[in-house]
């Protein structure tokens, strides 16, 4: 297999038996296993080089962790303050890297990832110039990456950001600007630019051993699990490799076990959950950083897709592909925000709740999760090249990283590496044009169709009726059919929580829209050309 082929054209379905059919007991240049952020990033980044590459995902793309974050794009403010803290040069260092990538990640597409405002409430005088001059500092190391200053704010502008913030305590606050985003549709952004650039990517497939030769690990057996018969063995197919990725988060020990039975473990993980409020607690579009919680950590409000997202926790957990969110810690969450709040966040008012777990890299110092390196770290386990730790933040040099280290461990050569100045899809075309083709339509469902898709929105208005799935909702009935052919989405669940993330912000409005969602995706998927 070769990139000289073509990929997808950007009007082209994304076809899954094709996927499939491409990848099925061929050999390529990078194997790589898990399509969460940093597994789209190597696929991204093999193919920058002109390398064939291939991805296998257990799940959904970004099923996982990659769909559960804050939904921040941040420089690292908190590693800066434990970087003065602990006079530790390492942490400017990842500061410096993460500022960087973050104005890259903005400028990839700009519909999917943006500039956020974010003020810190203090409560002393003596607190208003450490986190001023800390946030200097944050300026300072930003240089050129910089996206918007740092400034005292009154109680006046606090109440303007959050009406019912408690201002009695207050002494004032400080704001800096970090990014967010909208991390499933991002990564699937990264996928559907992957597959245009020749690569092939398959969801619903496991790993169900690797190949080995001479020792060293080069390929995978693997499993269609939406194969008709499963058991009968017309799912298994196997994938030849000269390089092998395993970028499976959490998950990367139990790969690299299957390489190397006597590889010593290097994974943790912690649960971070969030909450999602049907309240408009923050009218202005900026986002509030609690700097205080009683265990030590921070918790962010945030505005996002026209709810409030609060999070998010940091607790020691356990490996699990559906992790849940219990009582304790939507306690917690609420808790530690009404303590900020003249007016608290009732439980009726929680509209979603998630966990994700976090792929931390072990510390045998540590003593707690939350100090636990999110660095990432690139393993060879006789062949099987491990990527994990890191954050969204910095998934492209994660994947430059990870590149860098097969080809100097490998026969392949390659070119450079070509992410620095990409763009996703929803991010190439005509901006202005497309906007004009939404003209005619409500202002809320243009700006959804915007956010969402970029300058792709009017192609996907041109799929069907731009009907309301559920009355008052910003979703409309094109949108199914174009999450079926052009964005890979197979189940009831893809669609709702990955493609439209409606799931992730009023589960019952989810649930009043999955019937309709299950006609219409039975309906597309027989329609989708074989």
């Amino acid at each position: 297999m070769s990139t000289d082929k073509a990929g997808l054209a950007a009007t082209q379905a994304w076809v899954r038996a094709d996927q499939k059919a491409a990848m099925a007991n061929q050999s390529v240049d990078v194997l790589v296993i898990g399509g969460g952020a940093s597994g789209a990033g190597v696929f991204l980044d093999a193919l920058s080089r002109g390398l064939s590459a291939v991805l296998i995902e257990k799940q959904d793309f970004m099923a996982g962790t990659s769909s559960r974050s804050t939904k921040l794009v941040h420089g690292g403010v908190r590693y800066l303050e434990q970087a003065v803290q602990q006079l530790d040069p390492g942490k400017y260092q990842l500061v410096k890297e993460a500022l960087s990538e973050r104005k890259r990640m903005l400028a990839m597409a700009p519909h999917l990832a943006w500039p956020i405002n974010l003020i810190t409430p203090v409560k002393s005088l003596i607190g208003l110039p450490y986190f001023r001059v800390g946030l200097g500092v944050y300026d300072f190391l930003s240089g050129s990456e910089k996206i918007g200053p740092s400034r005292m704010e009154n109680k006046k502008a606090l109440h303007e950001i959050c009406p019912d913030l408690d201002l009695k305590p207050l002494a004032g606050g400080v704001s800096y600007f970090d990014g967010q985003f909208d991390d499933a549709r991002f990564g699937v952004a990264m996928l559907r630019t992957a597959l245009e650039m020749g690569g092939h990517a398959l969801n619903y497939a496991a790993i169900t051993g690797l190949i080995h030769e001479d020792g060293l690990v080069v390929g995978a057996h693997c499993s269609d699990l939406m194969a008709d018969d499963v058991e009968a063995g017309d799912a298994a197919f196997s994938i030849h490799a000269k390089a092998v990725v395993n970028c499976t988060g959490p998950w990367s020990d139990t790969l690299r076990t299957m390489a190397d039975p006597e590889c010593k473990p290097v994974m943790s993980v912690s649960s971070g959950v969030h909450l999602v409020i049907d309240r408009d607690l923050l009218p202005t579009g900026r986002g509030i950083l609690i700097p205080e919680t009683e265990d030590g950590r921070v918790l962010f409000l945030l505005p996002w897709l026209g709810k409030t997202l609060i999070g998010t926790t940091d607790d020691p957990a356990q490996l699990s592909m559906t992790p849940t969110v219990s009582d304790d810690e939507i306690d917690y969450i609420l808790r530690t925000a009404n303590s900020w709040l003249s007016r608290p966040i009732l439980r009726s008012e929680v509209s979603a709740s998630w966990s994700g777990l976090r792929p931390l890299v072990a510390d045998t110092d540590s003593e707690t999760t939350s100090q636990l390196s999110r660095e990432h770290v690139v393993i060879n386990n006789k062949g099987l090249i491990s990527l994990t730790g890191g954050k969204w933040t910095t998934w492209r040099r994660m994947g430059q990283d990870c590149i860098d280290f097969v080809l100097k461990n490998s026969t392949l050569t390659a070119k450079p590496c070509g992410t620095p100045g990409m763009f996703l899809a929803g991010a190439q075309g005509d901006a202005a044009a497309a906007c004009a083709a939404l003209a005619h339509l409500p202002a809320d469902i243009q700006a959804h169709l915007w956010q969402a898709y970029g300058d792709r929105a009017a192609q996907v208005l041109a799929c069907g009726s731009a009907e309301r799935l559920v009355a008052g909702e910003v979703y409309i009935e094109a949108e199914l059919q174009w999450i079926v052919q052009q964005e890979g989405a197979c189940t009831v669940e893809d669609v709702l929580n990955r493609r439209l993330r409606v799931g992730m912000l009023d589960e019952r409005v989810a649930a009043e829209m999955a019937p309709r969602v299950a006609e219409l995706l039975a309906q597309a998927q027989t329609a989708v050309p074989a």
